[in-house]
């Protein structure tokens, strides 16, 4: 399956209890908003988050931005209705986080068709204990409803009693496998967190590093993160004309009747054109997001 060309750049945590920020990240540039019920907020707002959320997904303005509602485990006493409001608000995602088995997201899903979630309604996961690294395959296959996984490398790095280094080495073995999952089944997979607000060279090297590896974008804690993420998840200009060049290369070869073409003394053949067709996709998509009033950078 192919992976998606919309933009996941940036992924940012909106806390739902806050409506003021609910309200200013109509404003924010971020390709994605995840409106939080779970962690961000405390047990005696749980219900009052959920309310604000739902009321603001169904008012609009939020332009080309992704809206996900992260909802509440359905261990807790609040998971069960989180989804049922959720699956009826107009949002593009819901979030399940802690996800340990396929059983899990299944379950979620058949809780969001009873409550009339739209077929486009889709689900993202929460990679974030050992369980959900070991399972990634199985979550992955899941659903068709399954679109990204989301990793959790703050639990993570609790469950799995690691440091936080700069490298990030003790998560190396849990990435991977959740890009593998992710990649076999033509999914979007957004990288973890960068808590420290401080250092900007160390959050510049996290998201580097994730780009390297092959993430669609990186979850964030923090409006001000937003630019330098989108930086550097952003195709380069010169990646995407070269990416052009090889499109109407092979095309110009198909219509000869040659199955590959040569760029500069580079052999290009099919899996450089879907490659390449992805990025100028993206990078369309973006320019788009740009263009519009509601997403200025």
């Amino acid at each position: 399956m192919p992976k998606t060309a919309r933009p996941r750049r940036s992924v940012l945590y909106m806390p739902g209890s806050n409506i003021r920020a609910l309200e200013k990240a109509k404003t924010i540039a971020a390709d994605g908003l995840i409106l939080d019920l779970e962690d961000a907020v405390a047990p005696d707002s749980k219900e009052v988050a959920r309310r604000q959320v739902c009321q603001a997904v169904k008012g609009g303005g939020y332009g080309m931005r992704e809206l996900i509602v992260r909802v509440n485990g359905l261990a807790t006493p609040w998971g069960y209705q989180d989804i049922v409001e959720a699956s009826r608000c107009g949002a593009d995602a819901i979030l399940l986080p802690k996800v340990e088995s396929a059983d899990a997201i299944r379950h979620m899903e058949t809780i969001m068709r009873a409550s009339g979630a739209p077929d486009g309604m889709a689900i993202w996961a929460m990679m974030e204990t050992p369980r959900s690294v070991l399972s990634s395959e199985q979550i992955a296959a899941s659903t068709p409803r399954m679109q990204c996984l989301v990793m959790g490398t703050s639990d993570l790095a609790k469950e799995l009693d690691c440091a936080h280094t700069r490298e990030r080495l003790p998560f190396i073995a849990s990435l991977g496998l959740c890009l593998l999952a992710a990649r076999a089944y033509g999914l979007a997979i957004v990288d973890g967190v960068y808590l420290d607000l401080k250092d900007e060279a160390g959050f510049e090297f996290a998201c580097q590093q994730g780009a390297e590896m092959g993430f669609d974008g990186k979850t964030l804690i923090h409006p001000n993160q937003v630019a330098q993420c989108n930086a550097v998840f952003t195709p380069r200009p010169e990646d995407v004309e070269w990416s052009r060049r090889i499109i109407a290369a092979h095309q110009d070869a198909a219509a000869r009747g040659e199955g590959v073409a040569v760029v500069d003394g580079k052999l290009i053949e099919n899996l450089h054109v879907e490659s390449a067709r992805r990025l100028v996709k993206m990078a369309e998509a973006i320019e788009q997001m740009r263009a519009s009033a509601q997403v200025p950078a």
